[in-house]
């Protein structure tokens, strides 16, 4: 029996404000049980949980800009070549998207503790697949990376805002700084791995492996301990899909994470096309990398203060691609200035396109599923973007007419914010399908 889903008679608006306290979307809201938290009997067990969490977050970045600093050193090494390479760095950014619809669906059968448990064991295996050295391992290797990164970006948020409900803001920032700490530690450890411990770029990516394991092993006795109960989705969306600011939305994820990736996975080469050392390179990236922590914090709380956020979208798309052009043509003493200015940029994107998917939502559910469609639809689009950078530098002979793709990226990110960011909510509407 079909019913209309009110949320306890509380208005739209005040839902979605209260859903930005911790900005994490529930990918297990229609779940039916509810999903349940821990019982933790002790302080301890607490900390171990929330450190258990913020550790997982720190591998779900390493596979991307680890893999970028040593990028020339792997194509001369295995022969790999442009376009061999532009596919490497777009597949694990591809697995994002066509993996992420699957992790609720999973999560609902075997719980989202063991789903994760599994996502981290196939996440550690894929990093050091990528230390055998060889081409065809180097695909297969980020291909489950990139699947095992998709499960855990949609689940963990979930996770982090069912088990610390009371301490949402503070696990929120950790959660944040975690995930960019990862990115920037891999961007400025990697090179000094390969000079200092492995002597090789295989065993410099394969490293990456240890905190990967590190954290199988922590999370391993918390999720076989979790009670496991079965659910099903009692509740379903209509009308998302038809629905043009949903797609503007979703549009807008999948554009400025195209541009995110482009980061992530070329500028490191294009650093060390402009002239700096790999080591500095990477030190660069690392800097631009946790540059975005500073306005991943602060937009959201920015954002929801406005009266739409369609001035914020543009103003931060502006710093992305300008200091982009900066870091390509601008001197490079320079350099340091633009990207701490594309971190910013980028960093305040990311925050706002997560923020929008709360504030067009009417409720919790249809948030749940905008940022499935967002994260589906959105990633798969961003693949795109480091995928003809490559093309590009192969075509040309050089990074600086990728200008062009970055300036093109950047317009459709501003028209998609200026839609995304009306303030209004998407015509989608819940249902329950199963009778309380």
């Amino acid at each position: 029996m079909n019913q209309s889903f009110v949320s306890a008679g509380r208005p739209a608006e005040a839902v979605a404000i209260d859903g930005l306290d911790d900005q994490l979307v529930d990918a297990e809201i229609d779940s039916l049980p509810a999903p349940q938290a821990p019982v933790l009997r002790s302080g301890m067990a607490r900390f171990v949980l929330g450190a258990s969490l913020v550790l997982i977050a720190f591998n779900l970045r390493p596979i991307f800009s680890s893999l970028s600093v040593l990028l020339p050193e792997v194509m001369q090494a295995t022969g790999l070549s442009p376009a061999g390479a532009s596919l490497l760095t777009t597949l694990p950014v591809l697995c994002l998207g066509l993996f992420a619809p699957l992790a609720p669906k999973l999560a609902q059968r075997f719980g989202a503790e063991r789903t994760l448990l599994f996502a981290l064991a196939l996440l550690a295996l894929g990093t050091v697949l990528r230390g055998l050295g060889t081409v065809p391992l180097l695909f297969i290797a980020s291909f489950m990376a990139g699947a095992a990164i998709a499960i855990g970006n949609v689940l963990l948020p979930g996770l982090v805002k069912r088990d610390f409900p009371d301490k949402a803001a503070m696990m929120t920032g950790l959660y944040t700084m975690a995930l960019c700490a990862g990115a920037a530690s891999a961007s400025g450890l990697t090179l000094p791995i390969e000079h200092l411990l492995t002597g090789s770029w295989s065993g410099a990516l394969a490293a990456w492996a240890v905190p990967a394991f590190v954290v199988v092993l922590i999370w391993t006795p918390q999720a076989l301990g979790s009670r496991r109960q079965a659910s099903q989705s009692g509740f379903r969306v209509v009308g998302l899909w038809r629905d043009r600011l949903a797609w503007q939305v979703t549009l807008f994820m999948g554009l400025q994470s195209a541009l995110a990736y482009c980061v992530f996975g070329w500028l490191a080469p294009i650093l060390r096309e402009r002239g700096f050392d790999a080591t500095t390179a990477g030190a660069i990236v690392s800097l631009s990398v946790m540059a975005q922590v500073v306005t991943c914090l602060a937009v959201p709380s920015i954002a929801i203060r406005r009266k739409d956020q369609r001035g914020v979208n543009v103003a931060l798309v502006v710093a992305a691609v300008t200091a982009l052009l900066g870091i390509l043509f601008a001197p490079t003493s320079t350099t340091l200035f633009w990207a701490v200015l594309q971190g910013i940029g980028q960093g305040g994107l990311i925050a706002a396109a997560m923020t929008l998917i709360v504030l067009r939502s009417p409720d919790s559910h249809v948030a749940a599923h905008l940022s499935g469609m967002a994260q589906g639809v959105g990633y798969t689009l961003a693949a795109i973007g480091p995928l003809l950078v490559g093309l590009i530098r192969n075509w040309t002979g050089s990074f600086a007419a990728s200008s062009v793709l970055f300036v093109a990226l950047g317009l459709g990110v501003a028209i998609t914010g200026l839609g995304a960011g009306r303030a209004l909510h998407v015509g989608a509407r819940t249902e329950r399908t199963i009778a309380a």
